[in-house]
């Protein structure tokens, strides 16, 4: 409990420093970027070497610094569009272990905020996984089943609604053992239609995904990152692939495009 509160005060202090250097005109854009969100983790991580720790002692702390996260950088973590109408890009998106709502803090919304420049906002329906747990448990066992099931469902469910429109699937940390499981339980001409895939810290990393042709699959997995050799630690390595999401949303242009 402690920790907790250390990791709290410590939060805000580091909010109070980084407000104190951006001028009142530039806090909404500020709070929208990805890049302040990898400084503020960056900072966070420097004055906190506690957080590493295995996964089963991080799970509160990464579900406390994410829901401040979330109210610092005014990220939203439901997203559930499929219902929708059809767009020109569809998103499909699996969280980390421990994160909130359906599509966590920490890669997801940077990566729609990406997307949204590269494609406009408003060509791009977005959906969390939902029914999927992201527990510690799941995560040692390969990945929620319920969820890698739910995700397959929403792929075919996109295919099916939306038949034009560009999928991308997406997943960070235990989030790519759900892409990996739920490509899997898909058939071959559903797996082809997909455009591409994007993985970020992925347990499974080096693993190919069925009937899902390398070049399609983008992974970003940092250097000194324990989770991406299926590992037990959440190490600082693990926390800020943010700073990928920009390459990500260029490399799913570019696939769409070939």
């Amino acid at each position: 409990m402690l920790f907790l509160v250390e990791i709290f005060l410590l939060s805000l202090f580091v909010l109070g420093a980084l407000a104190s250097r951006v001028p009142e005109s530039d806090i909404l854009s500020f709070t929208k970027r990805n890049t302040p969100l990898n400084e503020f983790l960056s900072i966070l991580i420097a004055n906190t070497p506690a957080v590493n720790v295995s996964l089963t002692e991080s799970t509160s702390v990464i579900t406390t610094l994410d829901k401040l996260l979330a109210i610092s950088t005014g990220a939203q973590t439901i997203y559930n569009e499929l219902e929708g109408s059809c767009q020109e890009w569809t998103v499909i998106f699996a969280r980390g272990t421990a994160e909130p709502g359906n599509v966590g803090v920490l890669v997801g919304p940077p990566l729609f905020d990406a997307l949204g420049d590269q494609f406009g906002s408003s060509s791009i329906a977005i959906q969390g996984v939902n029914g999927y747990s992201a527990s510690v448990e799941d995560y040692l066992a390969g990945g929620d089943p319920a969820g890698s099931a739910e995700m397959a469902n929403q792929i075919e469910t996109a295919r099916s609604k939306c038949p034009n429109t560009k999928l991308i699937v997406a997943g960070y940390s235990q989030g790519c053992q759900i892409v990996h499981n739920a490509i899997a339980k898909l058939a071959a001409t559903t797996t082809t239609w997909i455009s591409s895939v994007l993985l970020f810290g992925d347990p499974d990393d080096g693993e190919l995904l069925p009937n899902i042709p390398a070049s399609k699959t983008f992974t970003a997995c940092h250097d000194g990152d324990d989770i991406c050799k299926n590992g037990l630690f959440i190490l600082p390595a693990h926390l800020t692939y943010a700073e990928n999401v920009t390459e990500a949303a260029q490399f799913a242009a570019d696939v769409a495009s070939a």
